[in-house]
């Protein structure tokens, strides 16, 4: 079994940081993809950002240039830095990972951003 679990959730006030946590653990004999999701009520999952063991990183059009992903795959895990959030951030973001030959999610941390 592979189990993704995130933490750094909370409340923060827009222009605020958060930093989320994301720690894949079980009978992982590798990682290649690391990465975040969000999806709001009645929307489609969205890409925040990704990245791979080779160092390549893909961002979603609304968090580039905000939002910054680092990992460490050899802990098997995966951060997220969030600066100057916004409410339209508000979501529960999702850990993603490819772990051995297949896909994994984690349970989700909820992200508010509000006055």
């Amino acid at each position: 079994q592979v189990h993704l679990v995130e933490s750094g959730g909370g409340l923060v006030q827009p222009g605020g940081s958060l930093r989320l946590s994301c720690v894949a653990s079980g009978s992982i004999s590798g990682i290649t993809v690391m990465g975040w999701y969000r999806q709001a009520p009645g929307k489609q999952r969205e890409l925040v950002a990704r990245t791979t063991g080779g160092g390549s990183t893909i961002y979603g059009a609304t968090v580039k240039g905000r939002f910054a992903i680092s990992s460490d795959f050899a802990k098997n895990t995966v951060y997220l830095e969030m600066t100057n959030l916004q409410p339209e951030d508000t979501d529960v973001y999702e850990c993603y990972a490819d772990v051995n030959i297949g896909g994994y999610w984690g349970q989700g941390a909820q992200v508010t951003v509000s006055s």
